[in-house]
């Protein structure tokens, strides 16, 4: 015991919610890279454009890096599942057994054909061959975040057990795996997954746009990105819009908390910002009339519950108001990037290219992704609480007694620092060397105007 004031619970908590903020930035960057190499290298293929082609070979180099680190803090995670959580996997443990083995499979499967898909290159004579190797590559990934989020689906919507005095005596591991919260939440990861990472990649381009390196290569990648990006993030609006109706139903303590929602009632209004007071009367809020209901069941007459109907020791933070505000507020800023994007594009395609307002939003765009992606993960696990495996574990049930979690937390922070530390100074020194244009000069690609 290092530090004062020591809980282990808290401890817990912040060790792996550390733990699952770092790792998720190397996992989005794993689910969705795959994918956008992918379209590149077809596109490539189906132009004969080489510059695509270079693309989707550099992307890859860079998403190697990425793999290696993901490796490390996945591992942490299943690590201090069992260390920090043991209760919690005693009781659960046979529940999430299954999704938790089709993701250590799923990653090896993706591993190695990975393997394969690198040392390949130019190997074959037809092209396409090369590309059917990323296919398992891009299966493996989004199938390793689809069985994890699935662990995390059950803990907020448990299914497929029976509960008797409190403990779990009966379960069906297909039946586990199929909460309610799975096809929302599967979804709405592996879509927002592929949105960050057009952003990523999309503001690599804009950054050597920006610095005046004018080349068509970065002008290509920047159009198929953008456009990538505007594609999946109207795909998320309509699983966001999915996601309300999910919680309406079966957690309606989280969309009440959410949007300081307190008495049951139709015509129910949306809040966007406000200050909360102590007899729960929001001033400064910005309401949206009828909005909740219309989110949270389709109609603007539907009634939606309050958090005044949930038993007060099952409310969850009321500041999760503002990290859902904060995140919408991200997610805004995005939509009006990628669309000012493609109408530069079809109305004037100088100016989607050369404008450096423009460039510097997409380039803003990629951190607020991943912060969307962070403020998402954060308001989920919080709004979940006091329940670690909801209507059956409280969180506090679940951790562990040892005196020893700060001593851990302390050693996974300076673990955490060395890997972002090198991971992006590797990064770092592979590309600044090695520019594109540099390399279609030395090879001699060649590909058409876009």
């Amino acid at each position: 015991m290092l530090l004062s004031g020591y809980d282990p619970v808290m401890y817990s908590r912040i060790l792996t919610g550390l733990t699952l903020a770092f790792h998720i930035i190397f996992a989005t960057i794993g689910v969705g890279v795959p994918l956008m190499i992918a379209i590149a290298e077809w596109i490539g293929i189906k132009r004969n454009d080489d510059h695509y082609l270079l693309m989707a070979r550099r992307w890859a180099r860079g998403f190697v890096i990425t793999v290696a680190v993901g490796v490390v803090t996945g591992t942490a995670i299943g690590l201090q599942l069992s260390l920090l959580w043991p209760t919690f996997m005693r009781a659960a443990g046979q529940s999430i057994a299954l999704p938790l083995f089709m993701e250590t499979f799923a990653f090896f499967f993706e591993a190695i054909f990975l393997g394969i898909y690198l040392y390949t290159w130019e190997r074959f004579k037809k092209k396409t061959t090369h590309l059917l190797l990323l296919i398992p590559v891009v299966i493996g990934s989004s199938a390793s975040a689809c069985f994890i989020t699935i662990v995390n689906a059950f803990m907020n919507a448990p299914a497929g057990v029976t509960v008797k005095d409190g403990k779990i005596v009966d379960i069906s591991p297909f039946g586990a795996m199929l909460s309610p919260a799975m096809p929302t939440k599967v979804s709405h990861v592996l879509v927002t997954a592929y949105l960050t990472c057009a952003f990523v990649l999309a503001a690599i381009a804009a950054w050597s746009l920006l610095r005046g390196r004018n080349h068509i290569y970065y002008k290509k990648a920047l159009r198929l990105t953008m456009m990538s990006a505007f594609v999946f993030i109207l795909a998320s609006a309509v699983i966001g819009d999915l996601s309300g109706k999910y919680l309406a139903k079966y957690q309606p303590e989280k969309l009440a908390a959410m949007e300081w929602h307190f008495d049951t009632t139709k015509q129910a209004p949306l809040v966007l910002g406000g200050i909360l007071t102590e007899d729960n009367e929001i001033k400064y809020g910005l309401e949206i009339p009828f909005a909740l209901s219309i989110l949270a069941h389709g109609l603007p007459n539907a009634e939606v519950t309050g958090l005044n109907d949930i038993p007060e020791d099952e409310h969850p933070p009321l500041y999760i108001h503002y990290l859902f505000d904060l995140k919408m507020a991200f997610v805004a800023v995005m939509v009006f990037i990628a669309g000012a994007f493609i109408f530069l594009l079809y109305r004037k395609r100088s100016a989607a290219f050369g404008n450096k307002w423009m460039l510097r939003g997409i380039i803003l765009a990629a951190p607020l992704a991943m912060m969307t992606i962070e403020h998402g993960w954060i308001f989920s696990e919080v709004g979940r609480q006091p329940w670690l495996l909801r209507g059956i574990m409280r969180t506090n049930e679940g951790a562990t007694t040892s005196d020893h979690v700060d001593t851990m937390l302390i050693v996974f922070v300076l673990l955490y620092a060395v890997l972002a530390v090198s991971s992006v100074t590797v990064l770092i020194r592979m590309f600044r060397n090695n520019r594109a244009e540099d390399e279609i000069a030395a090879k001699g690609f060649k590909g058409g105007d876009e």
